[in-house]
């Protein structure tokens, strides 16, 4: 078991239904939901402010995303269908399908790994969007379901799991869980505006080595450092 420490504390979009984080070239990239208000936005990490934004159509429920070279790869929860952008415009410029519900998605610099809300994760070619392998992912020897927001950090899946505050560290071989976080009180619960304000939004800035986390209808967004927990 792990806790935290906080490096530094950040303005976050108090509206902003978070489904979906990422963080390159100095900036965070974030999908937000909800029906009418989903949205895909490049957001300024030190003053919070949108800085470009596309708004999805309003029968479109916005999940995770993931950047793959110089695109931006959006999930849908129940449409089945996935939005790819030009990361430097935000433009959109393709669509794929998939079975299921689309919830979080990552990459490990070869496939895009995939969650829908089961234990089970999915690895797509992200030039054909076909599934080539799964992992059920399991913590001593028991499934792990809920699966939601992800983030592939130094050799690991980092998988938030919905209605908790605890992500998981988990071996994309294996799908076991390698160790959790425990991330009770980041924020306070006065500052949880109602049930729905859930822990959900990783994003890892590799060659700095800094952990972002928030979650929906959070006004903060976290530069955390993972620690032992004593």
């Amino acid at each position: 078991m792990y806790g935290y420490e906080i490096v530094h504390t950040y303005p976050h979009d108090p509206q902003a239904f978070s489904q979906g984080l990422a963080f390159a070239d100095g900036f965070v990239y974030e999908g937000t939901g909800r029906y009418g208000r989903s949205t895909l936005r490049q957001v300024d990490l030190e003053s919070g402010k949108v800085l470009k934004y596309v708004p999805l159509p309003r029968e479109i429920f916005g999940e995770g995303i993931t950047i793959f070279g110089s695109r931006i790869i959006q999930l849908t929860w129940q449409n089945r269908v996935g939005l790819i952008y030009d990361k430097e415009s935000l433009k959109p410029q393709d669509t794929f399908r998939y079975k299921g519900e689309g919830w979080g998605l990552t990459t490990d610099g070869r496939r895009l790994v995939m969650s829908d809300g089961s234990a089970t994760l999915r690895f797509l070619d992200p030039k054909t969007f076909r599934v080539v392998d799964t992992v059920t992912v399991r913590s001593r020897g028991a499934p792990v379901d809920r699966l939601n927001e992800l983030e592939y950090v130094e050799g690991e899946i980092y998988a938030n799991v919905w209605g908790t505050d605890r992500i998981a560290r988990i071996a994309p071989k294996t799908g076991e869980v390698l160790g959790w976080i425990d991330l009770a009180g980041l924020l306070r619960p006065a500052e949880r505006v109602n049930i729905d304000a859930v822990l959900n939004g990783i994003a890892y800035d590799a060659p700095t080595k800094r952990l972002f986390v928030t979650g929906k209808l959070w006004p903060k967004l976290f530069e955390i450092r993972v620690v032992p927990k004593g």
